[in-house]
């Protein structure tokens, strides 16, 4: 029971800090677009602003998926490694395959922020 109320704490933790990341990039949005180019001037202000929200979204869901996906298989890759020694390099394939997920969603983030600006 103990365990559990430490999980929700720390995902509620996590929660928080995900949470004020987000508010902070929405309230500095129009901060630092200001300095718009002339493709990004014909595109009115709300496109713009949800192009921001959309890469800050992707990029964290992203992180938290790969975070949530590596915490599993590595625990995973430990037990198995522990019975099996001589399997390491599966596991550190797997494991990469794992924060991939991070990668891709910062990909999309960037292809996003390169059709508003």
């Amino acid at each position: 029971m103990k365990l559990a109320r430490i999980k929700l704490i720390f995902w509620l933790g996590h929660l928080g800090f995900v949470s004020t990341a987000f508010l902070l990039v929405l309230w500095l949005t129009p901060v630092f677009a200001a300095d718009t180019t002339e493709a990004a001037a014909a595109l009115p202000e709300s496109a713009i602003s949800w192009g921001f929200i959309a890469a800050a979204i992707a990029t964290g869901l992203s992180a938290l998926g790969a975070g949530f996906a590596v915490s599993n298989v590595g625990s995973a890759a430990i037990g198995a490694m522990a019975e099996k020694p001589e399997i390491l390099g599966r596991t550190l394939i797997v494991i990469g395959l794992a924060e991939g997920i991070a990668i891709y969603g910062l990909i999309v983030s960037i292809l996003i922020l390169n059709r508003i600006i």
